[in-house]
């Protein structure tokens, strides 16, 4: 039997105003992330933990235009999928008991006032952990570029045209390409752009946040970029067996020692080939005869020497470059039995300049009453090849 609540009259309307002040303060937060990346609202309709598989169309195959009386017999192909899935279901919860409401109200401040910012400070907490989850990404990413100079934005923009140039020459639309970088990269290119070119005003959701667009990437900053511990390799190399371009698993000689962590930027000293910064797949333990993997689209030069070393870069910022599309955050409202629950109302508010929802409940107690802001989300990266990092010093 569901639960009922007498007071039926009793709403959250009159909210309405202090969850709007709070949207209002959050979306000011430096969350490049979620403006920025794509929203699939199938995947939204999944329960937390249920896999959707999104089709994924192999490359073509060419041939050669020969005359016959009939067309060939291929086109044949397998049709892979990516699986998507919403992964967390997170709330904060406000409550407030009626004697602490009648002192506040007494004192002059108003529960409202003290009421707005603890929504505020929910939903800041909810939309950093989404934010948080996207930048984590990092470790999808297909290759990296270091800084043109000394650190990023030093000297110019050049640190821009090169990450946008991995993407290009990965195959990544130009339409919409998306860069997130941290707010000490941020400062940097404010010494190298004109930034107020910018309007103040009248921008769409999707351009919210954009410093400056130079060569069509739009940039925006990011208070939760990481800036991952690197691995200890060291004297690791490839062994005796030849990789074709394209390739993105390989082995490890019986040589060297630590570990290589799962996003570690490496190079290969491969002939020809010794400065691209691979992006390492999955964790490696030990290197000592480890399988090596990463990220698609793999070799950019094909390996025939032997024992080829390996080096991982130190640690430094994952600033992230991508094709919109390349990234999907899935988010809703928690799910809720058939019958219903205990909360006494609930009302759902959007933020106008991230597009993220949030579920407001209030719950009646005794002699208390007690609020919770929700909402469930999944991230993943659905194209390797479309993502590519900006590594800080």
């Amino acid at each position: 039997m569901g639960y009922e609540d007498a007071s039926t009259g009793n709403t959250l309307t009159n909210l309405i105003p202090d969850l709007y002040l709070a949207l209002d303060t959050v979306s000011r937060e430096l969350t490049g992330m979620i403006p920025s990346v794509m929203i699939d609202p199938r995947v939204a309709r999944a329960a937390i933990g249920q896999t959707i598989h999104s089709p994924v169309a192999p490359a073509g195959t060419a041939g050669d235009v020969a005359p016959a009386p009939v067309p060939p017999d291929d086109g044949e192909q397998a049709i892979g999928n990516i699986s998507l899935a919403i992964t967390k279901s997170r709330y904060v919860p406000v409550r407030w008991q009626g004697e602490e409401s009648l002192q506040i109200n007494n004192g002059g401040v108003g529960v409202g006032t003290i009421r707005s910012q603890q929504f505020a400070q929910a939903m800041r907490t909810l939309v950093n952990e989404i934010e948080s989850d996207l930048c984590g990404l990092y470790v999808n990413a297909s290759r990296a570029v270091v800084p043109n100079d000394t650190t990023l934005f030093k000297t110019n923009l050049a640190d821009v045209a090169n990450v946008r140039k991995i993407l290009v020459d990965n195959g990544a639309p130009t339409s919409d390409l998306q860069c997130v970088i941290d707010t000490a990269a941020g400062a940097a290119l404010r010494t190298q752009a004109n930034l107020t070119t910018v309007p103040a005003s009248g921008q769409s959701m999707l351009d919210q946040g954009v410093l400056i667009s130079p060569y069509g990437v739009k940039v925006r900053e990011s208070a939760q970029i990481k800036t991952p511990a690197a691995g200890t390799a060291d004297s690791a190399t490839l062994d005796t067996t030849d990789y074709a371009v394209g390739d993105t698993a390989m082995t490890l000689a019986a040589a060297g020692t630590g570990t290589i962590l799962a996003g570690d930027l490496v190079t290969i000293a491969n002939t020809g080939d010794t400065t691209t910064q691979y992006v390492n797949k999955t964790l490696i333990s030990a290197v000592s005869g480890s399988a090596f993997t990463i990220n698609a689209p793999g070799l950019r030069k094909a390996i025939t020497a032997n024992n080829c070393a390996i080096a991982v870069r130190a640690s430094g910022s994952r600033c992230l470059a991508f094709d919109r599309s390349a990234i999907i955050l899935a988010t809703r409202m928690p799910a809720l039995p058939e019958e219903g629950d205990m909360a006494a109302d609930r009302t759902t508010i959007t933020d106008p300049r991230t597009g993220l929802s949030f579920e407001v409940a209030m719950y009646k107690q005794y002699r208390q009453v007690r609020y919770e802001v929700a909402i469930a989300w999944g991230v993943k990266a659905v194209k390797e090849e479309h993502i590519a990092i900006l590594a800080g010093a």
